[in-house]
């Protein structure tokens, strides 16, 4: 595997997962309680929870994109 590959990876990694979390967060700002009450026939889960679960797995999801798919990205370009 090539040094470009890699960066290729990278990059359409990054592209990808980045989708997903904006995907994620179209589906969550418009479709909001019907997730809600899907989710709240499984789960005993008050609004704030569920809100706060869905954040916090965002700002992980964004945080994991960065560190795991970015920054190796722009390392690799820099050196490389």
């Amino acid at each position: 595997m090539t040094l470009e590959s890699i960066r290729a990876a990278l990059a359409w990694c990054t592209v990808f997962n980045l989708g997903l979390l904006i995907g994620w967060w179209l589906l969550f700002a418009l479709a909001r309680d019907w997730i809600y009450q899907v989710h709240g026939k499984w789960f005993n889960l008050s609004r704030e929870r569920f809100d706060t679960i869905h954040y916090a797995g965002m700002a992980l999801f964004k945080i994991g994109i960065l560190l795991l798919n970015l920054v190796p990205y722009l390392s690799l370009r820099i050196v490389g």
